[in-house]
């Protein structure tokens, strides 16, 4: 156990104590390390001026691992064994890098503040890209709608996005040298690897931090510290803690538990970790559960989702969580490990005790989540309203999962969130539904009996009466979108 933080900048090592292991990551490249191209601007997250990426230890390669994330809510304590390069670790040689020369050849910048975090995400994309097709990648330039992906978590106030989407389109991927060719030393590397292996115990003057190599032993520190916070990747408590609605100063986190950070498929489940990332699982479930994957491409911007985790979503047990109607209708189980070491499986629907309780001891934490694999003779739509299409926060999530017998529906399970304190399950609308054939009157009344089962209230996002109509009209739009899947899965 180690009472310090090794992490790299711009591939230069630190080491840190005190107060400098608990600064936002913003903070501490602004005001400690001179780095004034990351910007702060909105403090949630959501704007992406001060995006910069993280590199982490890959279990499946030698080299690390970039992403973008947003430094305004992420701290330092949770970067423990990463590499961060910063806009100002982008130059090549003292020269701008063939991203930066696009944005100045093809005006992507007026008054520049936002300009560090496109850059900074959009070296993601291309990193990621000539990466995956190896040092002479087959695509010279990106399209228009790869450009938009990737900058879905930046927002520009006066340049216009037109400039910039063509500075995306004029770099040349042949051009790049890739982040892990610059500087993944072989020191570097197995620094990083060693000090993984260690958990980590510091503290400053008034705040403590643990990241142990065990769940048994993050459960026991939970249990031994008042009011103890489970850091997963602060996402949503980043921004309560910048907005001053929570100050923890007992924290823990499970970064340094290697069997958190695992994703597989076993016994006809799909089983998630308690630290792998919305990008890892949308990227692994795009085989094995496409409708799930398909929703987290809107979960959130890239930035968020390379931090997030699904773990930290159930836990955070918001109604209006994007990815728990699912794991409602897929019947997933919740595993809890305790300070012994003891493991047991909790399904989701009996999870929720309350408005944002659970079923849940203060020695037991969220280890993995197991997520049975829907069978090729099942129908499922995943929905979430929201005021934009992407970086929104949802107005109305819903789940429908039918198991179909021929033409008959042998069961059905629905879910809905943001009408109620809690995300729910319909058991009125979904006995209606059982032993029906597929027709437009059914599920017409099925989203009549689904306004029954609702309690929605009116707040910033929507109101009670349109949460209402939404309940009614997903039903119907859903069986408006079966078309020829219905085929598929009757031929089954």
């Amino acid at each position: 156990m180690r009472d310090y933080l090794l992490v790299y900048i711009n591939g230069k090592e630190h080491q840190l104590k005190g107060d400098q292991a608990f600064m936002r990551l913003s903070d501490f490249l602004r005001y400690d390390q001179g780095l004034t191209g990351t910007k702060v601007v909105c403090e949630e997250g959501d704007c992406g001026a001060c995006t910069i990426l993280r590199g982490s230890l890959n279990p499946d390669s030698d080299q690390l691992h970039y992403e973008s994330i947003n430094s305004c809510i992420t701290f330092m304590s949770l970067l423990d064994c990463t590499h961060i390069i910063s806009v100002e670790g982008l130059s090549e040689n003292g020269s701008l890098n063939p991203i930066q020369q696009a944005m100045v050849e093809n005006h992507g910048t007026q008054c520049g503040f936002c300009t560090p975090g496109f850059v900074c995400a959009m070296t993601e994309y291309v990193n990621h890209r000539v990466c995956q097709r190896g040092s002479a990648p087959e695509e010279q330039f990106l399209d228009a709608q790869q450009v938009r992906n990737a900058l879905t978590g930046n927002l520009c106030r006066c340049t216009g996005y037109a400039p910039i989407i063509n500075a995306g389109q004029a770099i040349d991927l042949q051009a790049f040298s890739t982040l892990q060719q610059r500087y993944d030393t072989p020191e570097m590397l197995a620094k990083l690897n060693d000090h993984q292996q260690m958990g980590v115990h510091l503290q400053s003057k008034n705040r403590i931090f643990y990241a142990p190599i065990s769940f048994a032993q993050a459960a026991a520190f939970k249990a031994s510290e008042d009011n103890c916070s489970v850091f997963s990747s602060a996402t949503d408590l980043g921004v309560l803690i910048n907005k001053g609605r929570a100050k923890p100063v007992v924290m823990t986190s499970l970064s340094h538990v290697p069997e958190a950070h695992e994703v597989k498929e076993q016994e006809g489940h799909v089983v998630v970790g308690a630290r792998i990332s919305l990008t890892h699982l949308e990227n692994f479930c795009r085989s094995r559960i496409p409708e799930f994957s398909r929703l987290m491409r809107i979960f959130a911007s890239p930035q968020i989702k390379n931090k997030g985790t699904l773990v930290g979503n159930i836990a955070n047990g918001s109604p209006i969580a994007d990815t728990l109607p699912f794991l409602f209708v897929a019947e997933a189980e919740i595993e809890l490990t305790n300070s012994d070491g003891v493991e047991r499986r909790v399904n989701i629907n009996d999870f929720y005790t309350g408005y944002k309780q659970m079923d849940m001891a203060e020695d037991e934490l969220i280890s993995r989540v197991w997520i049975p694999i829907p069978g090729k003779s099942e129908l499922m739509r995943l929905y979430k309203v929201s005021n934009r299409k992407d970086l929104d926060i949802s107005t109305f999530t819903a789940a429908i999962r039918l198991k179909m017998d021929g033409q008959q529906i042998q069961s059905a399970s629905v879910a809905y969130g943001g009408v109620g304190p809690n995300v729910i399950r319909l058991p009125k609308t979904e006995a209606l539904l059982q032993g029906k054939t597929l027709a437009a009157d059914v599920f017409q009344a099925a989203g009549e009996q689904a306004r029954q089962e609702i309690t929605p209230i009116s707040d910033v996002r929507a109101s009670a009466d349109y949460r209402f109509q939404l309940a009614e009209n997903i039903l119907r739009k859903f069986y408006a979108e079966l078309g020829e899947t219905v085929e598929e899965v009757m031929s089954v």
